[in-house]
């Protein structure tokens, strides 16, 4: 598994106003849909293209286009979803999928409540999209039910990570074969006994739109 940390001004820049507890809701969705975009710049730079042949107002020449099968994204759902404009910006052409998980308090066991994907994934690079890799058991869950699609390409976009969420992700996903690379904008210090990652920025599907009552 490959971790990638995006070292850039801009990023820690809208960072810091994210992680602050005075940013009101509709600016933090604004920022998260900045940041994933930054962040998708560098998480697209293995995307696969092909040549293609076209012609300038100048001249004849070659470029690149995606390749067939296009990407998909998929959200995970609900705080995924907060991230999603921000990623299609970059990548307006990709398909998107969506993927509903939660766990278990008591037993830490992740169920799959929604799936919205292509029953055949053999081929596709897919671009996870979820704000906090935290305790890692979502995210290796996610991750494992995309390769028993047959994706054959897996990059998760986090706006945070912990170490021992990486740890957990690593350590869960270690047989599978298929490559996977994690893009976040910070590695955090640790999690706290309620499994929040310190200094974080609280729960992001709470600050994206408010809390469900």
């Amino acid at each position: 598994m490959r971790t990638q940390v995006v070292d850039h001004p801009l990023v820690s820049h809208k960072l810091t106003t994210l992680r602050d507890v005075r940013t009101d809701s509709p600016t933090f969705r604004r920022l998260t849909d900045e940041l994933v975009t930054l962040l998708a710049y560098e998480a697209t730079r293995g995307i696969r293209v092909e040549s293609v042949d076209i012609t300038t107002p100048v001249a004849p020449t070659t470029g690149v286009k995606l390749s067939t099968p296009t990407p998909l994204v998929v959200p995970i759902l609900r705080a995924g979803l907060g991230m999603l404009d921000g990623m299609m910006r970059l990548l307006p052409t990709a398909e998107v999928g969506f993927l509903g998980m939660v766990r278990n308090e008591d037993t830490l066991e992740v169920h799959t409540y929604a799936e919205r994907l292509p029953d055949d994934l053999s081929g596709r690079q897919v671009y996870v999209l979820d704000p906090m890799l935290a305790t890692g058991g979502t995210l290796a869950a996610a991750i494992r039910f995309l390769t028993d699609r047959g994706a054959d390409d897996i990059t998760a976009i986090c706006l945070l990570a912990a170490p021992e969420g990486c740890e957990r992700l690593e350590a869960g996903i270690a047989d599978l074969t298929v490559p996977v690379s994690i893009v976040t904008a910070a590695m955090d210090e640790r999690l706290n006994e309620r499994g929040y990652i310190v200094p974080g920025l609280g729960d992001a599907g709470d600050r994206l739109y408010g809390v469900a009552h």
